[in-house]
C-alpha cells in the first residue's frame, strides 16, 4: 500500500483497506489538530489510485472493507468518486463497505442524487467530526462552519441513505464552556438523528494552535471529573428516537462507555455517576496517548 505521510482513520475502519484517494484536509485550520500539517491538500491522480487498487487486489484474496482517505475525500468531484467507485466494485466484487470521511462544507456542496449515486455505488457509511454543536466554540477552534451548516450536512447524508457517524470532543470549549458545549452538542445531534455517535476527549498536540493557547493560559483544559460531568449533561439531553450507537471508549478517553440509545440511555449516567463517586479510578493520562 502507498500512502503519503501518517495513516489516520476512523477506529471502526482498523481491518479496511486504505485507499488514498486525496492527500490531507482542504481545510486544515482547526486549532485542535495536527493530522494533517505536514500535507498540502491535493486530488490524486486517477491513474495512480487505479494503481493502487489493482496491487491491493493482487495482495490480498478477500478485502470486505475499503476507507476512503485522507481528511475529506468527499471533497473530489462526483464523477471522479463514481469512477474510483466503480473500480471498487469492478475489482473486489466482495467488498461489503466503503466508508469516507466527510466535511461538511464537502456533503453540503453536493446533491442529495449526487451523494444517492455514491451510496449506490457502495458509499455505505460517512464520517462527520462535528466537534462541538456551539457555534462559539466552533468559532474559537477555527472549524469554518456554523452547527446550522453541521445540521443541513448530517441531515442530507441520512437522507441520501448512507450511515452517518459523528464525531464530537470532550473539554473542546474549555473549562468556562462546559455546559455551553454539551447542551449545544445534545442539541445538533438530536436534530441530526445520526446512527452512531462516537465521543473523544481533547488530547493537546504539540504544534497546534491549541497547544500554544492552553501554554499561554488562554484555554483550560478540563480535568477529569469536569470530562465526565460534561458527558453525562450531554447524555441525559440526548433524545434519539431510532436506534444510535454510542460509544465513547476511543484511547482518548478517561471511561469507557458504549451502549444503543435510547435503550442504554440510564445505564451509562449510572456508570458516569459511579465514576463520579470514585474521582481516583480513570485512566492515567499516559495510557490515554496510547
Amino acid at each position: 500500500m502507498r500512502y503519503v505521510g501518517s495513516v489516520y482513520r476512523p477506529p471502526s475502519e482498523a481491518y479496511s483497506y486504505i485507499l488514498q484517494v486525496s492527500i490531507g484536509c482542504s481545510h486544515n485550520k482547526c486549532t485542535f489538530c495536527s493530522m494533517y500539517k505536514d500535507k498540502n491538500f491535493r486530488k490524486r491522480n486517477i491513474d495512480e489510485i487505479f494503481e493502487d487498487l489493482q496491487m491491493a487486489r493482487s495482495h490480498y484474496s478477500q478485502i470486505r472493507r475499503i476507507f476512503l482517505a485522507d481528511g475529506n475525500a468527499l471533497a473530489l468531484k462526483t464523477e471522479d468518486l463514481k469512477t474510483i467507485l466503480q473500480k471498487i466494485k469492478e475489482l473486489f466484487p466482495e467488498c461489503e463497505r466503503i466508508g469516507i470521511y466527510s466535511a461538511p462544507k464537502d456533503i453540503l456542496r453536493k446533491s442529495v442524487e449526487e451523494l444517492k449515486s455514491l451510496k449506490e455505488l457502495g458509499i455505505g457509511i460517512a464520517y462527520l467530526g462535528i466537534e462541538s454543536g456551539s457555534d462559539k466554540i466552533l468559532k474559537n477552534i477555527k472549524k469554518g462552519v456554523t452547527s446550522d451548516e453541521i445540521v443541513q450536512a448530517g441531515k442530507k447524508i441520512i437522507e441520501a441513505g448512507i450511515k452517518l457517524s459523528a464525531t464530537l470532543i470532550s473539554g473542546i470549549g474549555s473549562e468556562e464552556n462546559l455546559e455551553k458545549h454539551a447542551l449545544e452538542s445534545a442539541r445538533v445531534i438530536n436534530e441530526i438523528q445520526p446512527d452512531y455517535v462516537g465521543l473523544l476527549t481533547l488530547l493537546i498536540q504539540e504544534g497546534t494552535e491549541l497547544y500554544d493557547q492552553v501554554h499561554n493560559g488562554e484555554f483550560k483544559l478540563l480535568s477529569p471529573q469536569e470530562v465526565m460531568k460534561e458527558t453525562k449533561i450531554l447524555i441525559e439531553n440526548l433524545h434519539i428516537s431510532e436506534k444510535c450507537v454510542f460509544r465513547s471508549n476511543h484511547a482518548s478517553n478517561y471511561v469507557s462507555l458504549a451502549g444503543t440509545l435510547p435503550e442504554d440511555k440510564e445505564n451509562l449516567i449510572n456508570i458516569l455517576d459511579e465514576n463520579l463517586k470514585r474521582p481516583y479510578d480513570v485512566k492515567e493520562e499516559f495510557f490515554r496517548r496510547l
